[in-house]
């Protein structure tokens, strides 16, 4: 099972659902995103917010349409987000993907950044992302990982979420690194490009985000 988590970022950097879609997927709306899924023609499983951010006949489309509507109050010590992403978690997914997270005000999007380290301390490593229309975000801990050349995201860039990643090391890039202490605030990771249809990432200590992106 794989879990699409769509909130209500702006509309210009939802991409097209269906490019997402398929078997064994769980559509789940966030907020405004209920409404986004509605108007692409997918239904949700279930709505997690405040709803807030949709007028009253939005709402009474929602309420018409999701049978499984979690609603909360406007004052509450999480976001809409990490709500639905903590319900997302112990559903035992093979994955999480994000829509709708990116863009608008910029503390959303911070925190939802930072909300990708929280599988990071579950055992079984799952992965997820944060897709918009010009980029996809995630999280790596130390390890070595492999990362395929995808034509429309060819840009990609490293930074830490800790203070410093040590040991970093790229192959197969434009830009090689080998055993590199990189520390937050750095801009050496960013814009690099695979040189060949894949190649290989690898760190020792620290978190990394990884962040594919497309002009």
């Amino acid at each position: 099972m794989k879990i699409h988590l769509v909130a209500g970022g702006p509309s210009n950097l939802i991409p097209d659902f269906h490019l997402y879609d398929g078997s064994n997927i769980i559509w789940i709306g966030i907020d405004r995103g209920v409404f986004y899924l509605l108007k692409a023609g997918v239904k949700p499983a279930a709505a997690f917010g405040d709803f807030d951010s949709v007028s009253e006949a939005e709402m009474a489309e929602i309420e018409e349409v999701v049978t499984d509507l979690k609603k909360f109050k406007p004052e509450k010590d999480e976001t809409d987000m990490e709500l639905a992403l903590n319900w997302a978690l112990e559903q035992e997914a093979e994955s999480i993907t994000i829509f709708g997270a990116t863009g608008g005000r910029l503390d959303h999007l911070m925190a939802n950044i930072q909300l990708l380290v929280k599988p990071l301390k579950q055992e079984n490593n799952l992965h997820i992302e944060i897709i918009d229309a010009k980029n996809i975000l995630y999280v790596k801990k130390p390890g070595t990982y492999n990362i395929e050349h995808m034509q429309d995201f060819k840009y990609i860039s490293f930074l830490p979420v800790t203070p410093a990643v040590s040991g970093m090391t790229l192959e197969n890039f434009k830009y090689p690194l080998n055993d590199c202490h990189i520390p937050m605030g750095s801009t050496l990771c960013i814009s690099n490009e695979l040189i060949r249809g894949h190649g290989t990432f690898s760190f020792c200590e620290g978190i990394l985000l990884v962040v594919r992106s497309k002009d």
